[in-house]
């Protein structure tokens, strides 16, 4: 039996509310359902990651890099963020 207390049901709310920003409904959906079905193992997976034994700076300088050599499509059509 899995329990659910308060910070538990903050945490999902909030990753559920990031998925659905960030992939849509029915693509939320699909992800959920994926993992479900397929046994996935986040920390198995985690591990194999070539970004798993990063440390918090490294990672942060590999984000901005990857933003200066990606900028958001806004700022590629010169359009202003609201």
């Amino acid at each position: 039996m899995i329990v659910y207390d308060v910070n538990t049901a903050a945490i999902m709310s909030a990753g559920m509310e990031l998925l659905r920003q960030n992939l849509g409904v029915v693509e939320t959906e699909i992800f959920i359902v994926n993992l479900k079905s397929r046994s996935f193992d986040y920390t198995q997976w985690r591990q194999t990651q070539p970004w798993y034994n990063y440390s918090a700076n490294k990672i942060l300088d590999e984000a901005a890099q990857y933003e200066i050599e990606n900028p958001p499509l806004f700022k590629r059509l010169n359009l202003h963020q609201n």
